[in-house]
């Protein structure tokens, strides 16, 4: 179920505790040494969870900075921990450090603003009464060294920044789960090898064997069965899957965003033959990588047609109003693109598990720091971690970008501190996850990366078709001729057949009216220009031998960035089947498959 907040991992009983909480700021820090924890007063304004306080959705629309905010609410449980059961809270995302009290005990904190936390708060309960939840949440928005992707530091958004989100902006729930119990899941799957690797950590270590069972089904088909027994707090086993050992069985199996093939997956955990718990999860069976300067997906080239994808509404911000994920990526699709580029931002789950479900590839993106130091280095490490660790399950995501346009780290052409701090996320990233392309820092100076994305804002797409016109002319912008006077490659990286992507193009507007705030690379008159150097722009890409793909900025307009193929309000400016057409006309380098499919995809389209 893709409205589950945790996706791949879900039991069929939880509580939501979206909606009014009591909300006080606290521009002086004063709180902790008044008790606010414990002490309803300070709180008198309401506030609708998970949407910030700066949005309209919150109810609040306080777009003032306060670097410290609390919250409370009360919670009656759908149903109390019984005898060896635990109440777990969970945080999907609350910007950017956290502290969390239940009944005036303080259960735990957190730092990061874009990923998940979970605390057992049982042993602070209140028996037969309704149970007090406080968060308290620090944003500084003038702390440099902290992840913050595009939020703005000033008052009011400028240039490519855009209004901060603070606090809580992904959903809170709860819920009851047996004292050992199934903490968190891992999928790798070997489409070679016909398998799975399924990787499990349990709540506590067993006081004595335990027996996992693994079964993943494909409709009614069930495709493995298999039970393993441990002593350990945490496994990993190779689930065989004998339908998928034959290439023309393999076939139907395969996820491609064409057939996003999904396997359901219910993981099962018992002793001496008596249940103690059990989660559905899913896995797709796919693989990626490069090869002879092309990206591969399942073994074969993948020309990658992509969309920078700000995943910012005008009522909640980074937090999505409802039914507003699935819909982000319907729209991407319905365009004719077969994958996003989420810029700058950690998106909620349930937008990858809409990936997953309905076939959009995705680059998956760290928030950046704008100081370098050492503090920032171990925030955006610990906080990448955490990324990977949540989202390496995920089918949809084929690249990983820990970082963006040296942001953060201005001088790594100069500064050798900074070149390893780009290489040592990229090598940390491989050591948790060999199987996806990692890019270093995509625009320019690379250091290691699979994918060498450059971004280019040529004027005009017959600016894009001369510089990257062969082998020769993608080698110049390379080694001496970057479009964005920064070094493409930094020292001498080892040629390994990367693929060249032009991962930011575009960003054309149209003319905006007089007085309205703007910021965009070129601007159009008409919709019939945005059609027509939409047009060339993408057929120069196409047309060209040596490309491996490209992303479009982009696909909304955001704030005063209002270069989309959407308005804010997701609204096309170009007719569908018109950017559709564009799109999906077969790329020179593409092999002769994938030709055809996407003459079959533009014959439908029309």
């Amino acid at each position: 179920m893709t409205d589950h907040p945790r996706p791949l991992l879900v039991r069929p009983h939880w509580q939501d505790l979206s909606g009014p909480w009591g909300f006080a700021t606290d521009d002086e820090d004063r709180g902790l040494a008044l008790g606010w924890h414990e002490d309803a007063a300070p709180y008198t304004r309401t506030i609708t969870v998970p949407y910030p306080p700066e949005s309209e959705l919150s109810g609040l629309r306080d777009t003032a900075p306060h670097p410290v905010v609390w919250y409370r609410r009360t919670l009656r449980p759908d149903r109390a921990p019984g005898p060896g059961e635990r109440l777990l809270l969970h945080f999907g995302a609350v910007d950017y450090r956290a502290r969390v009290w239940v009944n005036g005990v303080h259960v735990g904190g957190h730092e990061g603003g874009h990923t998940p936390f979970t605390f057992d708060v049982t042993d602070a309960l209140v028996p037969g009464a309704e149970q007090v939840v406080v968060v308290r949440a620090e944003d500084e928005c003038d702390d440099a060294t902290q992840p913050r992707g595009k939020q703005d530091w000033r008052a009011e958004p400028h240039e490519i920044w855009y209004h901060r989100t603070t606090g809580i902006w992904q959903p809170v729930w709860a819920e009851v789960v047996p004292a050992l119990h199934l903490r968190t899941l891992h999928w790798t799957p070997d489409v070679p090898g016909a398998a799975v690797t399924v990787e499990v950590e349990l709540s506590r270590k067993p006081e004595r064997d335990v027996d996992v069972r693994v079964v993943l089904t494909l409709g009614e088909e069930v495709l493995a069965d298999q039970t393993c027994r441990t002593r350990q707090r945490d496994g990993r086993w190779v689930i065989a899957i004998p339908a998928a050992r034959h290439q023309l069985e393999q076939a139907r199996l395969l996820w491609t965003p064409e057939s996003p093939t999904l396997l359901d997956a219910r993981v099962e955990l018992s002793a001496g033959g008596q249940p103690i718990d059990a989660v559905t999860s899913y896995v797709g069976l796919r693989s990626t990588g490069i090869r002879d300067g092309r990206f591969l997906l399942n073994g074969r080239p993948r020309f990658l047609r992509l969309v920078l994808a700000q995943n910012y509404w005008p009522g909640s911000h980074l937090a999505a109003p409802a039914d507003a994920l699935r819909r982000e990526v319907e729209l991407a699709r319905e365009l004719g693109f077969n994958g996003v580029r989420v810029h700058q931002k950690v998106e909620d789950p349930r937008f990858l598990a809409w990936c997953d479900r309905l076939g959009l590839m995705v680059w998956s993106e760290l928030p950046s720091a704008y100081e370098y130091a050492p503090r920032t280095v171990e925030r955006l490490t610990r906080e990448w971690l955490e990324v990977v660790a949540r989202d390496r399950s995920h089918p949809c995501v084929v690249t990983w970008v820990p970082f963006n346009e040296s942001w953060g780290v201005w001088h790594a052409a100069d500064v050798s501190e900074q070149r390893h701090a780009t290489a040592a996320l990229y090598h940390l990233t491989k050591a948790l996850d060999g199987t996806r392309p990692v890019i270093s820092n995509d625009g320019w100076e690379h250091t290691e990366s699979d994918i060498w994305g450059l971004h280019d804002y040529a004027p005009t797409g017959a600016s894009i078709r001369e510089r990257y016109a062969d082998r020769d002319a993608v080698e110049r912008v390379l080694t001496d001729r970057p479009p964005a006077r920064r070094v493409a490659l930094l020292g001498d990286p080892v040629r390994r057949g990367q693929p060249v992507v032009l991962s930011e193009i575009g960003g054309l507007s149209l003319r905006p009216g007089a007085g309205e705030p703007w910021h965009g690379y070129a601007a159009v008159t008409t919709t019939g220009e945005l059609a027509e150097q939409f047009g060339q722009f993408v057929d120069a890409v196409l047309d060209s031998p040596e490309l491996a793909g490209f992303c479009w900025t982009q696909l909304t307009d955001t704030e005063q960035e209002t270069n989309g193929l959407l308005t804010a309000g997701r609204e096309p400016k170009l007719p569908v089947e018109v950017v559709r057409r564009i799109l999906t006309r077969p790329a020179r380098s593409a092999p002769a498959e994938a030709i055809d499919a996407a003459r079959r995809a533009a014959r439908q389209a029309d």
